[in-house]
């Protein structure tokens, strides 16, 4: 397994830019990841209304909370999720002819485990590049992989999702995974932006395989996103102390709560921060601070729900094309597969 090596997996004009931070695991030079963090939250926090970006939950803590939340009995989609790919991992890899796997937001990749035991068993072996900021998430992965699959070359990438994919090699076979339904974190407009992106960087022989989470009755979805346990909640809540950490301001946690709803026009579940008081927000760093008034939302985190048979339809405007559907026997969530071109077929 090469640790240093950086031309099997990057494209010739980005091979230069990503240096080695620790074994296995890459950081993209001059990319986003040290950006003035205050000036990115206060741009969302100054909107009307105001809003976070969704990747600020996953500090430790957070990371932690989340793998508590995916095991709760309310919150179906994780273990829905892994049920399809460990039945279909084989069917996907036997069409997917690749010889890399790159994952979006791969956290520990358990759910990959399916895929990657497939592609060592019909191809002997391949890269596995996951994309992720959270250092902590690649480790994981890393170490998972070397445990598990000696065949598989290891390349962790911490960067934003468009800056891992602008970099990949072209010329390589690859299948971008997206799962967990992490997808319905975007909003529209950056759903759009991230597949006209991901589009551009796809090869000729790519291919792409997306998990989402199926439109489905409303008390079903609220109590995925509102569990008794309070787990939701305080992983939702958990970005306030994680922004002052980052940033010095004074958020309070004792003067918030967490309210869920889910919006059958837009079809999402909305998850937001209700101040209990009115209060001034600090950040001293830029010498600005607003008022929090009582009952105002802070929307966090949103959770969109898709029909995937238009779903396939509006990713073939990316230039994506259908080649798979399969499901849970609820019909509760999807995984879709895709290729860059070529023939589609429909299953399952």
């Amino acid at each position: 397994m090469r640790s240093q090596e950086t031309s099997g997996i990057f494209s010739a004009s980005q091979r230069e830019l990503w240096r080695s931070t620790e074994p296995l695991i890459w950081t993209l030079d001059g990319g986003h990841l040290d950006q003035d963090p205050a000036r990115s939250i206060l741009r969302t926090l100054f909107d009307q209304p105001r809003w976070l970006e969704a990747h600020l939950l996953y500090d430790g803590r957070g990371s932690r909370l989340f793998e508590q939340i995916s095991e709760l009995p309310e919150y179906y989609l994780t273990r829905t999720e892994n049920a399809i790919l460990a039945k279909v991992a084989e069917q996907v890899i036997a069409l997917a002819p690749v010889g890399c796997i790159v994952e979006l937001g791969a956290g520990s990749a358990q759910k990959t485990l399916h895929l990657l035991r497939e592609q060592v068993r019909q191809r002997n072996g391949g890269i596995f590049a996951p994309i992720d900021v959270s250092l902590a998430g690649l480790s994981l992965s890393r170490d998972m992989v070397q445990e598990k699959f000696s065949q598989i070359e290891f390349y962790g990438l911490r960067a934003r999702y468009e800056e891992g994919i602008s970099s990949i090699e072209k010329g390589l076979p690859t299948l971008f995974v997206f799962l967990g339904s992490t997808v319905g974190n975007f909003t529209p407009s950056e759903f759009s932006r991230l597949f006209c992106h991901l589009s551009r960087c796809m090869g000729p022989e790519d291919f792409l395989l997306l998990g989402v989470d199926r439109v489905k009755e409303a008390e079903i979805v609220e109590r995925a996103y509102n569990d008794p346990q309070g787990v939701t909640a305080d992983f939702i809540l958990n970005v306030f102390p994680h922004i002052n950490r980052l940033v010095k301001s004074d958020f309070d946690l004792r003067k918030m709560r967490y309210h869920s709803r889910y919006n059958p026009e837009w079809q999402q579940v909305e998850m937001c921060a209700v101040s209990t008081a009115t209060q001034e927000i600090r950040f001293p760093s830029h010498g600005t601070s607003f008022i929090w008034e009582r009952d105002e939302r802070i929307l966090v985190e949103i959770s969109r729900k898709f029909e995937p048979g238009r779903l396939q339809q509006q990713l073939q405007c990316f230039g994506l094309k259908p080649v798979a559907r399969f499901t849970d026997p609820k019909e509760w969530f999807s995984v879709l597969l895709f290729q860059k071109s070529g023939a589609s077929s429909n299953s399952g």
